[in-house]
């Protein structure tokens, strides 16, 4: 039964990822279909941003009063309901009413999933859950690429992408009872009996403001990197725009790809050796994005930092309970959620500025500075965390 439910839970992370990218495939027909701006995509990309960071927030209430079996099928519901929101609209202000519950259904399942996994699964089951999110993240450009290349509207794409949560949800309502079957173990802490704690009393647990900057650097890193990739390879390094995009979505098949084979490697190293290695191999990414080794080395070091980023997430993730315990264990990783979506949407913005007003060149120099700050904020914990 407990293996049924894994086999749930990876379907419910593939669904997490296939509407994630759904927008930047569909928005160049969006924007001439409505005559907005290209830019207004990232009004629409704020709005579920801030759904997403006010749910992580909730998700340890919510979490221990529904259950986390309850809490991923309702916000898998709601994001169903918000997906074919999407098919049904003619409008720009339509996509941004259909955001809000699109936002608010990611954040709360999120948060929730990780911190079942992290309690009752290997560290390595933990690595390939997130692949199985960029196995969704990639499917979902590829299912709306696929229905526009028939003929069909971007409405339909989206309904589509509904139709498969649909199916998702009506699975994990029936899977309902396996959440339950599961036994609590020794010094481990039902749902039920998880500590409540406040985001200022969470703040001031020894440890807790280190990991929460240390994944908001990640995530800086991985989302500015996934951003300005292609811009800096064919603005700045004159790298043809065809060859340039090619190789910046590599960054995200490296990660994918890098949590597959991380989740091997997890068997033989703990979840702070994983972050370390993951630290110096972006770090490698970076040199030789900067070392004048050609045109080739510049678009290889995007790829070496896509293996970089692979296991920083799921195992800083997977560490937490062990790190603050069980019972604190909910909570504070719906606050590492909410400072993830922070760092992604405004440290690339950043970038956006210092390459407009100085130059795109310093893209190494930014994310080598936001992996420094990454790199203190972790060891800073560790040492903490070993003098308790």
């Amino acid at each position: 039964m407990f293996q049924l439910l894994l086999i749930i839970i990876y379907l419910s992370f593939i669904s997490l990822g296939l509407p994630d990218a759904l927008l930047g495939a569909a928005w160049p027909s969006i924007h001439q279909e409505f005559q907005v701006p290209v830019s207004y995509a990232g009004v629409i990309s704020m709005i579920i941003s801030v759904g997403t960071i006010i749910s992580s927030l909730q998700s340890d209430r919510l979490t221990r009063k529904l259950g986390t079996g309850k809490v991923t099928a309702v916000s898998v519901a709601m994001t169903a309901v918000a997906l074919f929101g999407f098919s049904i609209s003619h409008s720009f202000v339509a996509l941004c009413l259909w955001a809000i519950p699109y936002g608010l259904g990611a954040g709360s399942v999120d948060a929730s999933l990780n911190n079942y996994v992290a309690l009752h699964y290997e560290s390595r089951h933990m690595s390939w859950l997130h692949c199985m999110w960029g196995l969704g993240a990639s499917l979902g450009p590829y299912i709306m690429g696929y229905v526009l290349t028939r003929g069909e509207s971007w409405n339909m794409g989206y309904r589509v992408i509904g139709i498969l949560q649909v199916a998702l949800t009506m699975v994990l309502v029936f899977s309902l009872p396996l959440w339950k079957k599961r036994p609590v173990a020794v010094g481990e802490a039902g749902e039920k009996e998880a500590e409540a704690i406040s985001l200022w009393n969470a703040v001031r647990i020894p440890g807790v403001k280190e990991i929460l900057f240390c994944f908001f650097c990640y995530c800086a890193v991985e989302q500015t990197t996934g951003l300005w990739a292609s811009s800096y390879l064919t603005l700045y390094k004159h790298i043809p725009m065809e060859l340039a995009a090619k190789f910046a979505s590599l960054f995200y098949i490296g990660i994918t790809a890098g949590r597959g084979i991380s989740g091997f490697i997890t068997m033989k190293l703990n979840d702070v050796q994983m972050i370390r290695l993951g630290q110096g191999i972006i770090a490698a990414g970076i040199l030789i994005m900067v070392l004048p080794l050609g045109e080739m080395a510049s678009l290889a070091g995007f790829i070496i930092i896509g293996l970089g980023c692979a296991p920083i997430y799921p195992c800083v993730i997977h560490s937490t309970p062990e790190h603050f315990g069980p019972k604190r264990s909910q909570a504070i990783i719906g606050i590492q959620m909410a400072c993830a979506y922070v760092g992604s949407c405004i440290m690339p913005p950043i970038f956006g500025l210092v390459a407009a007003h100085i130059s795109l060149a310093l893209l190494p120099v930014y994310l080598f500075g936001v992996l420094a700050l990454m790199v203190v904020m972790h060891e800073k914990l560790v040492r903490k965390l070993s003098h308790k």
